[in-house]
């Protein structure tokens, strides 16, 4: 889900050349993200954050009270640690940037289909830098 066209057809093509993946629904803004969800309940929700006037965090908040066991994926440009953390407090299971390759998005999904968690490689970067 995402609210910039371009980004959603690149990501459908991207997956769907993967035969795991079927892209099920396609959705421009949060409130229908969340209509979706309770009507497909597909296996797995790629979800921008960065939108208005309802963003991702709420989105997620709203689709994990109706389906607790949803599995979210948050999705954005930033790669701030807050961010994906923020995710996962609201009952996400991953988080990956824009900047992720088809590679790691891929791997985030299966991760997270088996039961895991996933941040991707550039906000798990950040997070060290800050530990140090």
């Amino acid at each position: 889900m995402d609210d910039h066209t371009d980004v959603r057809k690149t990501w459908k093509l991207l997956l769907e050349q993967d035969q795991r993946f079927a892209v099920v629904a396609e959705c421009a803004n949060a409130q229908q993200a969340i209509d979706v969800a309770v009507k497909v309940v597909p296996d797995v929700i790629l979800m921008e954050i960065d939108m208005s006037p309802l963003n991702g965090l709420e989105a997620t908040k709203k689709i994990l009270r109706q389906n607790p066991s949803m599995k979210i994926i948050g999705v954005s440009i930033d790669d701030q640690p807050s961010y994906a953390l923020s995710m996962l407090k609201v009952g996400a299971k991953g988080y990956v940037t824009k900047n992720s390759s088809p590679a790691e998005m891929t791997f985030a999904i299966m991760k997270i289909l088996s039961g895991g968690q996933y941040i991707c490689e550039e906000v798990q970067s950040k997070m060290k830098q800050g530990e140090e």
